[in-house]
């Protein structure tokens, strides 16, 4: 009896924790990572502040556990898509296609987590989020090499350049906003995944046909 009541007590504090993230990516989501701050993120948490300084003393220490929240969900999702594929090419195409899918659907959070302005404490957690995208993307791009599907190149140079692409093209200042035309955003989604195959060597025919081949991720999908 003694165990449930603990079990029920972790699950408990697991939930409350997940409330307070979810309500921190929601601030991020509309006004950015300046948005997450203790009182209004307890506000949509629909809790007392101080319980929220008891999970996150900070808010450098709040945001540093958002980003490895989203961190750890985009790898995940971005595994299943390109371990699901066929091969180390159609693996690649399709972690790239999810990374930006995903990226655009939640476009502010996603600028927030990767490339907005912040104070130097934040883009600390901030750069380990965006490694491990890159080391990600350059294990795909390495996998698609030893199997003679791309030239020999730097995989690291390549991985940095596809992350600054999606950056760049989907999601930054310079990007338009396509996100709420599901139309535009599939044909945006598709087009930077040509863009970037054809940047690391895929003849355009091929490239095209990957583009065809990968399946978007649906709207759902977390």
């Amino acid at each position: 009896m003694a165990y449930r009541r603990t079990e029920n007590v972790v699950r408990r504090l697991a939930a409350r924790e997940q409330a307070i993230l979810k309500a921190a990516e929601s601030a991020a989501a509309e006004g950015g990572m300046g948005a997450v701050q203790i009182v209004p993120v307890a506000q949509r948490a629909g809790i007392a502040a101080g319980t929220v300084y008891r999970y996150f003393p900070s808010k450098t220490e709040l945001v540093a556990e958002l980003i490895a929240d989203a961190s750890e969900r985009e790898l995940t999702a971005i595994r299943a898509a390109a371990d699901a594929a066929p091969g180390p090419l159609s693996a690649l195409a399709a972690a790239i296609t999810t990374l930006a899918a995903r990226a655009l659907r939640n476009r502010r959070f996603a600028f927030a987590a990767m490339a907005e302005p912040v104070d130097a404490e934040i883009d600390a957690a901030r750069l380990r989020y965006r490694r491990a995208l890159t080391d990600e993307l350059r294990d795909r791009i390495e996998g698609a090499m030893a199997g003679g599907h791309l030239p020999e190149q730097d995989a690291a140079i390549a991985a940095a350049a596809v992350l600054g692409a999606l950056v760049e093209g989907l999601i930054g200042p310079l990007a338009a906003d396509v996100s709420e035309d599901p139309a535009k955003a599939r044909a945006a989604v598709q087009g930077l995944t040509l863009l970037v195959l054809r940047g690391l060597g895929v003849v355009d025919a091929r490239a095209r046909g990957l583009v065809v081949q990968t399946a978007l991720p649906a709207e759902g999908d977390a």
